[in-house]
């Protein structure tokens, strides 16, 4: 539904995060959806229109602010206790690459939605897990890299690693995948 709906009102998004590593990888459970999108302020009542109360939760304000911080708000579906985390892109020379790496997915017959690549779902998730430390993130990251061995661009997550300053946590996430052949056995 939210894929729709940013095509309807053209807005440039990509879906990110932990559906976009199942997509590139194996699945698992993520009770959310993060979505980047870079929603005009101008489009904020009409993108809000789109979501009713009481059927989903997302207040105009929140969306406005986010817009206006460049941050991030939350569209919330209480009755299957679905959230969205709809991420406002920052004004960088990374978003804007991400931006123009997005590429559709097919996700039913004759249905795409706009994917963020593997290769920045990657390093977003190195980002993550040196916030948080969070293994998921490296087990996400493990099942890209074996399962889209040949379709992902190392040399590019080596690069922006560096700038990005994730370069120890890439080496050792490729090292331990390297090293074991394995999604199991990485860590």
């Amino acid at each position: 539904m939210i894929v729709r709906i940013f095509d309807k009102l053209s807005i440039p998004y990509f879906v990110t995060g932990g559906m976009a590593a199942i997509a590139y990888g194996e699945p698992r459970y993520t009770s959310d959806v993060d979505v980047v999108a870079d929603i005009p302020l101008e489009l904020a009542a009409a993108f809000v229109a789109e979501f009713p109360f009481p059927e989903f939760y997302v207040e105009e304000h929140s969306v406005r602010n986010a817009i206006h911080q460049r941050h991030q708000f939350n569209i919330l579906h209480p009755s299957t206790s679905l959230k969205v985390n709809v991420i406002i892109p920052k004004r960088n020379e990374y978003d804007r690459l991400r931006m123009s790496r997005a590429a559709p997915l097919e996700l039913e017959p004759d249905f795409s939605g706009q994917f963020a690549s593997p290769e920045d779902v990657i390093l977003k998730k190195l980002t993550y897990f040196q916030e948080g430390g969070s293994e998921k993130h490296l087990r996400d990251i493990a099942s890209m890299l074996l399962i889209r061995a040949d379709l992902i661009d190392r040399s590019y997550i080596a690069e922006w690693a560096i700038k990005l300053g994730v370069s120890v946590e890439w080496e050792l996430v490729r090292h331990r995948v390297d090293a074991s052949g394995e999604t199991g056995n990485y860590v």
